[in-house]
């Protein structure tokens, strides 16, 4: 059973309303030493409540981690917007030393005259309160309609002033847009995104033909990156091209404004072969930023001492894989993908891990 965990993407851990997440796991593989020797800061995390072990586990990685907020539509009112940026401001106010924020923004509300002002005075706050970046998710394109039925894209004129703003007060944008190419496929056992799309169908957009083709959303958000040249871009999940590094690669150096981190689709990369990937990985090493996905989004309180051991064994688990597919030639299995390791050398592990982020959000 624990297997098909790992196989199926994501562990979980339920006690009452409880429940953690890692989305890139897999099975039989060498764990490394937990102590690492580069610095690593997560740009894409999603630790929603506190945990005991937080400080001594990310001071044996010399890890950071950036806390990503997500707004989704409410499940019952599609009207209203849900969020967690509470959650992760207290935690970040908690531990300054070893979280940073990034807020969102959706697009509900977009056909009224205020809805951009609105938009800039809430991020004002958020941006004062620590927000180094604003993500835009997958609601963009897939979900969120205007009042004329029609999906809002990324770059619609409507949300230019947002941009704008964001370009003056110099916070980078992490965009999620789109899902990967699977998404428009039938359901693939064989596929990383399996287990995904198997306990999330709302996102399996194959079921949706109203939902705008892969190609329409990824063309959009082309066309607002290239029309926003001095908004930094980082583009969540290997921009929703994870499937092929050379379409990624293509992007990149269309669009000197872009960067992409690699949150949750270390299984495409797997599918891939290793030479083609670290050759990727070796040109672009200056725009490659390390991300996870990982998360939780329950209190530790309704988890019994043996419950929160073996989270944080599954976490410190999911880190180590990762790290060997980056750091190693080591047999890897990720998403219930196989292959071998990059093998990167480690000047450019650092960058990945680390430099790149300082340099693309002034961190220090």
């Amino acid at each position: 059973m624990r297997n098909l965990f790992f196989l199926f993407v994501v562990f979980s851990f339920v006690s009452c309303k409880q429940k953690t997440t890692n989305k890139e796991s897999g099975s039989e593989m060498k764990v490394i030493p937990k102590s690492y020797e580069a610095e690593i800061i997560d740009v894409h995390t999603h630790f929603q409540k506190d945990r005991n072990y937080f400080n001594d586990f990310m001071e044996n990685r010399k890890m950071k981690t950036i806390l990503v907020d997500v707004a989704k539509h409410n499940p019952t009112d599609s009207t209203q917007v849900e969020r967690s940026w509470d959650d992760y401001v207290a935690l970040a106010e908690k531990h300054p030393d070893l979280f940073w924020l990034c807020s969102s923004l959706m697009g509900v509300g977009i056909d009224s005259p205020d809805f951009a002002q609105n938009e800039i005075e809430r991020l004002k706050k958020e941006i004062a309160q620590g927000a180094k970046m604003v993500k835009v998710w997958k609601n963009f394109g897939m979900v969120t309609k205007d009042n004329s039925g029609k999906y809002i894209q990324i770059d619609d004129q409507r949300l230019q002033p947002i941009w704008n703003f964001l370009k003056e007060q110099n916070i980078p944008v992490m965009a999620h847009i789109a899902e990967p190419v699977q998404a428009w496929r039938p359901l693939n056992p064989n596929s990383p995104h399996f287990g995904y799309y198997s306990e999330h169908p709302e996102y399996h957009a194959y079921n949706f033909p109203k939902i705008p083709s892969y190609e329409t959303i990824i063309a959009a958000r082309d066309n607002w990156i290239a029309n926003n040249p001095d908004l930094q871009i980082l583009c969540a999940h290997v921009g929703s091209m994870s499937h092929d590094v050379a379409m990624v690669a293509q992007r990149l150096d269309s669009f000197p404004n872009m960067k992409v981190e690699l949150a949750a689709r270390f299984g495409d990369l797997a599918t891939q072969d290793s030479k083609k990937v670290r050759t990727f990985f070796e040109k672009y090493q200056d725009r490659i930023l390390f991300g996870t996905d990982f998360g939780n989004n329950g209190d530790q309180n309704n988890l019994s001492a043996e419950e929160l051991a073996a989270e944080q064994e599954e976490l410190a688990a999911n880190y180590d894989r990762l790290h060997a597919y980056l750091s190693t030639s080591d047999s890897v299995l990720i998403r219930g993908q196989a292959n071998v390791g990059l093998s990167l050398p480690k000047e450019v592990l650092q960058k990945i891990y680390a430099t790149n982020i300082k340099n693309f959000l002034n961190l220090k």
